[in-house]
């Protein structure tokens, strides 16, 4: 390609709301246009790089035994109802009608539909298993779309979705799917770790990983053992039980529950503040003893839900654990409501209302909560004893130097990431709501077991590029560069510089070399910047040099820089790439 003629336009600036560095460098470099908030439209070289990821995940999805299929972005209203996601999808999916006003959604994702389609194509055990994919237009309508291609209304996703007739394969096709994610992300060069997650609005049974980028701008927080392979996503990370914080009953006395007034009256907020270390003794002051009840409703009801007061409720365990599908903090007045009694009047040890206790304070015999009067506090709190209706879980989020659950010698430390890829095992969720049944080898009807698999194949090259970069721009990996090598005279005016970089661009063309060549006429100072913004990995500089056949190849990952003959440089280069 020549440049000359290549839509291509760097920007010297990133515009102002561009936060993160990929989308401020994507821009500048000319790989995308914004058209409105969270919808792009990809010019020339971002569109290369993204076929290029494209061609990835195809090869590995076709290696794993997929097949290749395109579905409607727009979708019956009808099926999103049957399957029970049309209300806890919410406002992100985008909803319209057609002229007779038939209501459709543009597809955030697609089980409703090829659940569909394999109920009317498949209804025999002997064409199971199988695993069909599509690479895609998603449309999500978030309430704050940010940082580019991270978090948009419109974007890339290649879904797959594989159907087994029982448990035993799914396990295997969830396992060449997890497999083949591992080579897509090896193969694009991202850091990466596979996590353990919740499986959020898509639903399912066990088994959920997520695979996240390593960034200090990734909007997840994972936590990671120092010691094992456990990793996990903040939203489903556990913490190992840390024997200190669990004396026998012989090592503790245990008193019976008393309220205690302080002198000072605590103006802080009863609903979240329990326990503040500021308004206990400081002889009772150890972080374990001190407890906070958070109130929620869940689906419109009240629940308690008590933790130690340095650790924070985790919602989507509390969802889970009731099987709630609304959650949300409770103020004052739907408490009271809800309770019958001012707020301030409430024994926290006399709610009849579900309670939830946090496994880490299940052994505390001596605990100490805020009551819900100002100026007084419970102490001696027993939770087995003095709450003795109440359900006891994994309710917090894990922090940083928790015991690791699976080998519990390691501590847990925590990443950012960029969740890239997502594998579920769905079970009989879909089908079972759906209708999409199979006859066995007795010719009975079963329902099809399966799985789904999403990656987020526009958010890669965000990803990439939040790694890949300094302070003078993108880094691309061989795999993926727009083009491979950037032949860049000095003056196009001196007819010897433009010879030699017309042969050498033939050359690597005819070794199928990919090769973008810099006939403008421009300063080379001007070459050389937009050469490093935009990434490409080898450099050929043709200067003064040229009389003996000589050019400079520069790395651009390493800056490495070398004169060779034209000749030497051709092998160079494809030796490199090959």
């Amino acid at each position: 390609m020549r440049q000359q003629t290549l839509l291509l336009t760097t920007l010297r600036e990133a515009p102002a709301d561009a936060e993160v560095i990929s989308h401020q460098l994507m821009l500048r470099a000319g790989l995308i246009r914004q058209l409105a908030a969270g919808i792009y439209t990809y010019l020339p070289l971002g569109r290369r790089v993204l076929h290029k990821v494209e061609r990835i995940v195809r090869e590995e999805m076709d290696r794993a035994g997929g097949q290749e299929i395109l579905m409607p972005a727009l979708q019956p209203a009808e099926l999103w109802k049957a399957s029970g996601r049309y209300s806890v999808y919410g406002p992100e999916l985008i909803r319209l009608h057609d002229r007779h006003n038939r209501e459709f959604a543009l597809g955030p994702t697609h089980e409703e539909v090829i659940t569909t389609l394999v109920r009317n194509e498949i209804n025999s055990y002997r064409k199971l298993p199988t695993i069909l994919y599509q690479i895609q237009t998603k449309f999500r309508d978030e309430r704050r779309p940010r940082s580019g291609l991270l978090r948009g209304r419109e974007f890339l996703m290649k879904d797959a979705y594989s159907f087994d007739t029982d448990w035993a394969g799914l396990d295997q096709s969830y396992q060449r799917m997890f497999d083949a994610y591992q080579r897509i992300f090896t193969r694009c060069a991202l850091n990466y770790r596979a996590v353990e997650a919740d499986a959020g609005a898509i639903g399912g049974e066990a088994g959920t990983h997520e695979f996240m980028a390593i960034t200090e701008i990734g909007e997840d927080t994972v936590a990671v053992c120092t010691c094992c392979t456990y990793a996990a996503n903040l939203e489903k990370a556990e913490a190992g039980t840390d024997p200190a914080l669990t004396p026998s009953q012989s090592d503790v006395t245990i008193a019976n529950a008393e309220k205690v007034h302080i002198s000072q009256l605590d103006q802080l907020n009863p609903l979240s503040q329990l326990g503040s270390a500021n308004h206990i003794p400081s002889q009772q002051s150890h972080q374990s003893q001190r407890l906070k009840m958070e109130f929620y409703l869940a689906d419109g009801n009240a629940i308690a839900v008590i933790v130690r007061s340095d650790h924070e409720v985790n919602e989507i365990k509390v969802k889970r654990a009731t099987g709630t599908e609304q959650l949300e903090i409770a103020n004052h007045e739907a408490i009271e409501q809800i309770i019958g009694t001012p707020l301030h009047f409430v024994d926290p040890l006399g709610l009849t209302i579900p309670v939830l206790i946090d496994q880490s304070i299940v052994h505390v015999t001596n605990g100490m909560l805020r009551a819900n009067e100002q100026g007084s506090f419970f102490q001696n709190i027993w939770p087995e004893r003095d709450l003795p209706h109440a359900q006891t879980g994994d309710f917090r989020n894990v922090v940083a130097g928790d015991r690791c659950p699976r080998c519990e010698s390691g501590q847990l430390q925590f990443f950012r990431g960029i969740e890239v890829g997502h594998v579920f095992k769905l079970g009989a969720k879909y089908s079972e709501q759906l209708g999409a049944t199979y006859l066995d080898a007795a010719g009975a009807e079963q329902a099809l077991i399966m799985g789904c698999y999403g990656i987020g194949v526009s958010r890669i090259l965000a990803a990439i590029v939040e790694q890949n970069h300094d302070a003078h721009g993108i880094i691309w990996p061989k795999s993926i560069a727009p083009f491979h090598v950037h032949v860049v005279p000095i003056s196009v005016k001196d007819e010897q510089q433009m010879k030699l970089a017309e042969q050498l661009y033939h050359r690597l063309q005819e070794k199928h070399i990919e090769v973008l060549l810099d006939d403008r006429d421009e300063r080379p100072g001007v070459k050389f910047k937009d050469s490093d913004l935009i990434g490409i990995p080898i450099r050929v500089v043709i200067g003064k040099h040229a009389a003996q056949h000589e050019v400079e190849l520069v790395m651009r990952a390493t800056n490495e820089r070398v004169l060779l003959h034209v000749d030497d440089a051709v092998e160079s280069i494809f030796q490199q790439l090959r």
